[in-house]
């Protein structure tokens, strides 16, 4: 689909505390890519984000081209094809293939674990532990991974290591003293890593709002 271009810049309707649209801000930033960032509040969506992807959800990117963008794996896939300072679309071990597959089975398996983890109420028929449990899977599997090397990909920062970090942010953010409970050493410490970032810093910085404040 392609929308009308309103700016010389790329249009990116993005919410701050959202990890689809965390990563892809985060490779737009490591891609050094200038944007118009447009925080959405998503009970009132606005109405150009609707008419340029009617699912209504972020990240969404509109290029100059009126070219739309409305994946986020495909954002971050298009920033760093422009511009790969970091070499994260080449990691030491595997190929961009194995990487892909990786995020694959993450956004479709992990991720509605973690939601039936964070908003159990939703899931009334779904047992709380049970979900915490088989998500626990997971986080061993990327565990073992790390324990061979920093990154989930060899010994550099990857396009996997950005895409997933912001679920297991999120995962661990549901219930802080369990997770720091668990013995999950490597993964953790890749965690921090992550947080503590410069790049993340700015990536999570508060927008403002039209009125001057923050949102």
């Amino acid at each position: 689909m392609t929308v009308m271009p309103q700016s010389d810049l790329p249009v990116l309707y993005t919410f701050r505390r959202c990890p689809y649209a965390m990563r892809a801000r985060l490779a737009l930033a490591a891609a050094q890519q200038a944007y118009q960032p447009i925080e959405v509040v998503l009970r009132d969506k606005p109405a150009a984000l609707l008419r340029a992807s009617p699912k209504g959800t972020v990240p969404v990117l509109i290029l100059p081209s009126g070219e739309v963008i409305d994946e986020s794996l495909n954002i971050m896939l298009w920033a760093l094809h422009q511009h790969d300072p970091q070499q994260w679309l080449m990691p030491s071990i595997g190929s961009l293939s194995h990487m892909l597959e990786a995020i694959g089975d993450l956004d479709k398996n992990f991720k509605p674990l973690l939601d039936r983890c964070k908003y159990p109420d939703r899931y009334p028929d779904v047992s709380l532990d049970d979900s915490r449990a088989r998500a626990l899977q997971w986080l061993v599997q990327w565990e073992k991974r790390l324990q061979n090397h920093a990154f989930l990909f060899g010994t550099q920062s990857s396009l996997a290591d950005v895409a997933m970090f912001p679920f297991v942010r999120q995962f661990a953010a549901i219930d802080t003293a369990w997770w720091d409970a668990q013995a999950l050493p490597h993964l953790q410490q890749w965690r921090t890593h992550w947080l503590n970032l410069p790049l993340f810093a700015c990536v999570m910085q508060k927008p403002q709002s039209p009125s001057g404040k923050p949102f």
